[in-house]
């Protein structure tokens, strides 16, 4: 028996599919298709501020670069702004990987819920529901791959 896929909801293998709490051996689920949800904008509008959140110090910074060459005042004054908005704009740095990693993470989930279905004799019905598109994408390609060897008996 090869195993395709195994998690602690799931289970995919060369003779059989455990998805939703249910048992379906291979020859039993008929055809297999998935069908996508609408956006959550929420994920959408996050994804927003974060990469809000990444550029506002560097556009503080620039603005304080741009008073200190424009300002009218003595140089230590001027020199102090400058360096406290290089700074500001550096202070990006350290803050960005981390926030670049949500960021990431963010389009790994996905933006909408994804349910993988079946028909079997007795009907259609719902083998998986997630939001997570990285586990829904690796749990469909493992469902085709055991599925495929049945269809060519």
């Amino acid at each position: 028996m090869t195993t395709y896929y195994r998690d602690p909801e799931v289970l995919i293998t060369s003779s059989g599919v455990r998805m939703n709490g249910r048992d379906f051996r291979l020859p039993d689920l008929i055809r297999v298709w998935y069908t996508r949800g609408s956006r959550s904008w929420g994920v959408i509008a996050w994804r927003g501020a974060l990469g809000l959140t990444i550029l506002l110090p560097l556009l503080a910074g620039g603005f304080a670069i741009t008073v200190a060459l424009l300002m009218d005042a003595a140089l230590t004054t001027v020199l102090t702004v400058l360096v406290a908005g290089i700074l500001i704009g550096l202070a990006v740095v350290p803050v960005a990987d981390l926030l670049l990693e949500r960021m990431d993470a963010s389009y790994d989930r996905g933006s909408r819920s994804l349910e993988i279905w079946g028909h079997v004799h007795g009907g259609d019905v719902l083998l998986l529901r997630t939001d997570n598109a990285q586990r829904f994408g690796r749990i469909y390609r493992a469902l085709q791959r055991a599925l495929e060897p049945a269809v060519h008996r």
